[in-house]
């Protein structure tokens, strides 16, 4: 028989009962939907997490204050200071070093208002993150000294307090205290959970002295410390330049008694790609069990399928099919069960990951060749589980087939 025959006749059986049919995919499905939704989810992470090294700046390294420390609640241990960071910067490993104090606090404008972090830095910190300005500039050295009361915001807070109207130049509130618009930042996207571009900077001594004071109450004090290290080939040098010149400086004797914690840009976004990555194994896991369920249940059905058919079967091989065309038959209903679950479990996979990505934020990313794999494997393990009812059927008697009930 021609293979075109033997597809239509496969064609008809499996459609004479496509609830059956349907029931028998479902195994299959699944076991597809969960590895494409993997793929997708997995892909779309990894994108994220170098977007989001991308956007946090090339180099940099953070030392934050402990939890306790930034509190105030262990006063055995030193806050992190403006004398640290200019320590760091020193370094000949690290290229600038900027300490930040930050807060929450109101901005109005008019009878507009936004909620926002207010970040005391140095314009060094700009340089370090490379931020660029959509309009205006940076404050100044000589601001920076004198606490100017000038502010750059971020380009989602310019937004929701100028809608649509030229930010530079105008004066906003920040706790009652005037402040000049001086620049906004370019678009920056998010990075984990917090928007980049929800945020205004200050200079330091302006912080301090005019908005949200000093960390802990000490003048000297600030929240953390961004670093650039010199070469992203000596990014980790730089690493444990910084830990150790702090250790030094804290008088740091037991990994208890530190009171800071340096990392990368990389390093905190690893336990984001670390989830990820645990997901993506659960997913695979039941992938796994999902595809061995709907094979062993292809395989039953077809066992089923052989029996209620023995007459027929046995009257084609009396009338002259051979042995190999019953074979293929039933291998080809098999793969087209599979291959019919592995489209439909492709396209309940993307739907799935969209949702779990959009929930994440996280971008879609599946690669074509992966949804195209996952459709030919899941046909290969119909092959494969079908292969042994197709042989079953092809070995019949063909007079014990006819004599059966």
């Amino acid at each position: 028989m021609r293979m075109t025959d033997l597809a239509r006749l496969s064609a008809a059986s499996l459609t004479a009962a496509p609830v059956r049919s349907c029931l028998t995919m479902l195994g299959i499905f699944i076991g597809v939907a969960a590895i494409t939704s993997m793929a997708a989810i997995g892909a779309g992470a990894k994108s994220k997490v170098s977007e989001q090294i991308r956007s946090f700046g090339a180099n940099v390294i953070m030392v934050n204050a402990t939890a306790g420390n930034r509190a105030g609640m262990d006063h055995a241990r030193r806050p992190l200071s403006l004398n640290d960071a200019a320590a760091i910067a020193e370094l000949s490993s690290v290229r600038l070093a900027a300490a930040s104090v930050a807060g929450q606090a109101r901005l109005v404008r008019g009878g507009l208002n936004w909620a926002t972090t207010v970040n005391g830095t140095t314009h060094d910190h700009f340089e370090i993150r490379q931020w660029r300005l959509a309009g205006g500039r940076f404050f100044t050295e000589q601001e920076e000294k004198d606490a100017g009361q000038v502010v750059v915001l971020g380009s989602l807070v310019a937004r929701k307090l100028f809608e649509g109207t030229e930010p530079v130049g105008q004066v906003i509130r920040i706790l009652g205290a005037p402040l000049k618009v001086i620049g906004v930042l370019a678009e920056k996207g998010t990075s984990g959970a917090d928007s980049q571009d929800d945020v205004a900077f200050v200079p330091m001594a302006t912080a301090k002295n005019r908005l949200i004071g000093s960390a802990g109450g000490d003048r000297n004090a600030v929240n953390y410390i961004l670093a650039s290290a010199a070469s992203s080939a000596v990014i980790g040098d730089a690493t444990e330049d910084i830990e150790s010149l702090m250790r030094q400086r804290q008088h740091v004797v037991n990994d208890e008694d530190k009171g800071f914690r340096v990392a990368t840009a990389a390093s905190i976004v690893a336990a984001q790609e670390a989830s990820t990555r645990t997901v993506s194994m659960l997913l695979a896991a039941v992938a796994c069990v999902s595809l061995a369920v709907g094979g062993i249940g292809i395989m039953n059905i077809m066992l089923v399928s052989v029996t209620e058919r023995t007459r027929e079967i046995g009257l084609r091989l009396a009338i002259g099919a051979r042995p190999r065309d019953i074979r293929t038959q039933f291998v080809i209903e098999a793969a087209a069960l599979c291959t019919g679950g592995g489209v439909v479990g492709v396209a309940m996979g993307f739907a799935v990951a969209s949702l779990a990505a959009r929930s994440a934020g996280w971008p879609v990313v599946l690669d074509p060749a992966t949804a195209i794999g996952a459709v030919l494997f899941s046909g290969l393990v119909g092959i494969l589980f079908g292969y042994y009812p197709a042989k079953r059927a092809a070995s019949l008697d063909p007079v014990a087939a006819l004599r059966g009930d």
